[in-house]
């Protein structure tokens, strides 16, 4: 199922980005931190009672230096009112009712969108919010972005608009979706074109020609795959109009739908600052992933060993927190080499799906305790109990322990290379997860 999407529209200088940053940066479920991946984007994830959402900061959006701010406000409106599951429509609370909220208000209005009034900058200030009702979108919230004042109440009226969520589990498992994604003009077009076997999509040199995120069904060994050819992503200083804003969006979206990313590199450039970040955001997304070196046609023959052997040394150096991808070299010109990712595809698929029991977990935990005993942190020595697999896409185990704070990140790293010795999960991300449990409810 979509990931709902929340979008932040408002006339600048009214905290847009203060809550953007207020939401993002408090994700529970985010546990560790990526080294070497930017975050100036103006996209992040959030999650609220157990419910993960994308969040956009249309403030972020830049466009041409000759539109009028009025219209530029109104482009973004207008973005977010196409993408979202859900608008905030953030006024300042201070200030009161300007004509930019009104012509904001009236367009909200024609797209019938549900829409989220929240007046900030409320904190320590008894204001009256009785002008905000005339725009029609019942009472408004107060709150202080700044100051985390109503977050709470403010994320379970957002939340009310999210749609049911679908059990994960329940889901077809035999469809494989796979999002083919990368920066612009690094030949994901003529890659599915290849795949397939037929024109599908356009294929040109001008970086961001795909515009939307198109989806191409095929059966191969008994198996159904869905392709979706996103639209290049690019950095954000070169979003400058709302077609590749609106893509940007699409591709995001095409990450949190599919079991697996494909991340497309081009050979001959090695990896970009813009390639970790595109990385990075399948990482946080917990989706399977396979790295492809595109176009390494291109490279002279004389070359191709050597530059192979470069190339994967510099992709684990840079992409290393994306150390259990698969690394393979592609190219449109050699259609056998591209035939033989659908075997790829499944067996990754496969440690995606796998299940271990929880016999066997245990087993692996004691002789992993014996070989490396859990060090002691801090006055209270940890210890871990037990743990078990609850879910799968992607594998998540959760360890129950006594104090999660004496247990350091680089033993549960340890953990996790342990796992993938024992069992694998190829290609698969896995997330282990500490909850507390007195020692009389352990083991």
């Amino acid at each position: 199922m979509s990931t709902p999407l929340v979008a932040i529209v408002g006339r600048p200088n009214v905290g847009k980005s203060t809550l953007f940053n207020r939401l993002v940066g408090e994700r529970k479920a985010i546990e560790q931190k990526i080294p070497g991946v930017t975050r100036d984007r103006v996209y992040g994830r959030a999650t609220w009672l157990n419910t993960e959402f994308l969040v956009v900061d249309t403030g972020g959006i830049t466009f041409s230096e000759t539109m009028e701010l009025e219209q530029q406000v109104q482009k973004q409106a207008q973005l977010a009112m196409e993408e979202a599951t859900v608008i905030v429509f953030l006024v300042d609370g201070r200030e009161g009712i300007t004509a930019l909220d009104e012509e904001i208000a009236a367009l909200l209005h024609r797209q019938g969108k549900p829409v989220v009034l929240a007046a900030n900058k409320v904190e320590g200030k008894n204001l009256s919010l009785e002008d905000f009702y005339r725009f029609g979108f019942g009472e408004p919230l107060p709150l202080s972005a700044t100051h985390g004042l109503n977050i709470g109440d403010f994320l379970d009226k957002v939340a009310s608009f999210f749609p049911a969520q679908i059990d994960k589990q329940a889901e077809d498992t035999e469809t494989i979706r796979i999002a083919i994604v990368g920066r612009p003009n690094v030949g994901k077009s003529s890659f599915i074109n290849v795949l397939i076997g037929e024109e599908r999509t356009i294929v040109s040199g001008i970086p961001g020609t795909t515009r939307d995120a198109i989806d191409t069904t095929l059966e191969q060994n008994g198996k159904k795959f869905i392709f979706v050819d996103t639209a290049g992503i690019r950095k954000k200083s070169k979003v400058k109009e709302d077609v590749e804003y609106y893509s940007v969006l699409r591709s995001l979206k095409a990450i949190d739908k599919a079991d697996i990313a494909l991340l497309l590199l081009e050979a001959s450039q090695g990896v970009t600052e813009q390639d970790q970040k595109i990385a990075g955001y399948i990482q946080e997304s917990g989706k399977a992933v396979i790295i492809a070196l595109n176009k390494w046609d291109l490279l002279r023959d004389g070359d191709r060993e050597r530059a192979s052997i470069t190339q994967v040394e510099e992709v684990r150096k840079y992409l290393k927190f994306l150390s259990y991808a698969p690394v393979v070299f592609t190219s449109i010109h050699e259609p056998r080499r591209l035939k033989k990712l659908f075997t790829l595809l499944e067996e990754v698929y496969e440690e995606y799906t796998k299940r271990i029991s929880t016999p066997l977990l245990n087993h692996l935990l004691d002789d992993a305790c014996k070989i490396n005993p859990l060090p002691t942190s801090g006055k209270r020595k940890g210890r871990i109990y037990y743990w078990t697999q609850p879910s799968v896409k992607p594998p998540t185990f959760i360890l129950f322990v006594n104090d999660p704070s004496a247990i350091h990140f680089s033993y549960l790293r340890y953990l996790e290379n342990r796992l993938r010795e024992a069992f694998g999960f190829n290609g698969s991300p896995l997330r282990l997860r500490m909850r507390t449990r007195s020692r009389k409810g352990g083991k």
